[in-house]
């Protein structure tokens, strides 16, 4: 027998091999979801990244004609859970909701980071926008930014910013404030949002930049006072904007969206597109969306990849001018 006959059988081979793989994954992707599929959420259950999710999961359930199974890993500003989805198998039964903190911003803090944001993931679409809004605790007694700024330069004492971790555009925002007062700030983080309301109510820290979703219901109960947005939200209608303040270069929002494991098969993550594309034209599901702060977004898988492409050197900027770190 030649070598090239073996050689020629060893191509057919080979091709024989990539052609069942093929099948194997088409047929993969023409039963999916023929079991429950994992939702990780990078931050702690009753934060504002939590809440939006519990909006789409019933009509997300429905829709892909499984359950939906919310599993809450937080720590590290979120880069945790996102780095557990990223190592995940990627048959399409584990998802992660990814933000501008765990897939933009995580890219300047964490050195170390255990994933690559612009390649480890197939984007699956956003699930919508929210602002961000600066609260204080109401021991300040300020009603706007100007004042705040007033109060935080003639105050000698020690003051605090909380975020929702390390590593958050929480984060972020308390330092490029702390910078733009020019007043020494020490930074408390938290594992989610939760307790950092907690000790903001009760005074333990001063202020904090987080979205309306989880803020609102104290800023409504008189709990807390909000002082500016960064952009203008139905949820907090008398809130003003830092622009229409005077003060520039606070406009910044934050965008949730959905991730697989990179590596999962186009079908499937094309056919879970749909489905959330559906959920979030759902007038019921973009009513309750926007009753926690939040615009639904439905759109392309492309779209929200070319999102975290943009906004990885935007942030990166931004911590590098105010000599921000995660560790």
């Amino acid at each position: 027998m030649s070598i090239l006959t073996i050689s020629t059988r060893g191509a057919r081979c080979a091709m024989l091999a990539v052609a069942v793989a093929a099948c194997s994954v088409a047929a993969h992707a023409e039963t999916w979801p023929a079991k429950p599929i994992t939702m990780v959420v990078p931050f702690p259950a009753g934060g504002g990244t939590d809440l939006v999710v519990r909006s789409i999961q019933p009509l997300l359930q429905r829709e892909l004609g499984q359950p939906v199974v919310i599993d809450n890993r937080s720590g590290a500003g979120g880069t945790l859970g996102s780095g557990y989805v990223a190592r995940a198998v990627a048959d399409g039964y584990t998802a992660g909701v990814v933000t501008t903190s765990t897939h933009a911003v995580s890219v300047a803090l964490y050195p170390k980071l255990t994933y690559n944001p612009a390649q480890d993931f197939a984007y699956a679409g956003f699930i919508g926008t929210s602002p961000y809004v600066l609260a204080v605790n109401n021991t300040l007694r300020v009603a706007d930014t100007r004042a705040l700024v007033t109060r935080l330069k003639a105050d000698k004492s020690q003051h605090s910013f909380a975020s929702v971790g390390v590593g958050t555009v929480s984060h972020l925002m308390g330092e490029q404030f702390q910078k733009f007062i020019g007043v020494p700030m020490i930074h408390v983080p938290y594992r989610g949002a939760a307790p950092a309301y907690t000790d903001l109510i009760g005074g333990q820290v001063q202020i904090m930049f987080d979205n309306p979703v989880g803020l609102a219901p104290y800023i409504r109960a008189g709990k807390i006072a909000a002082v500016a947005v960064t952009a203008a939200t139905p949820l907090l209608p008398d809130v003003p904007t830092f622009a229409s303040q005077g003060v520039p270069g606070f406009e910044q929002q934050l965008w949730y969206g959905i991730a697989f494991p990179k590596g999962t098969p186009a079908a499937i993550v094309d056919r879970f597109n749909a489905a959330l594309n559906k959920v979030l034209a759902d007038k019921a599901v973009a009513d309750d969306l926007a009753g926690k702060g939040v615009t639904a977004r439905p759109g392309t898988p492309s779209a929200l990849q070319t999102a975290v492409q943009r906004d990885i050197p935007y942030w990166g900027k931004i911590a590098k001018s105010v000599g921000a770190t995660g560790e």
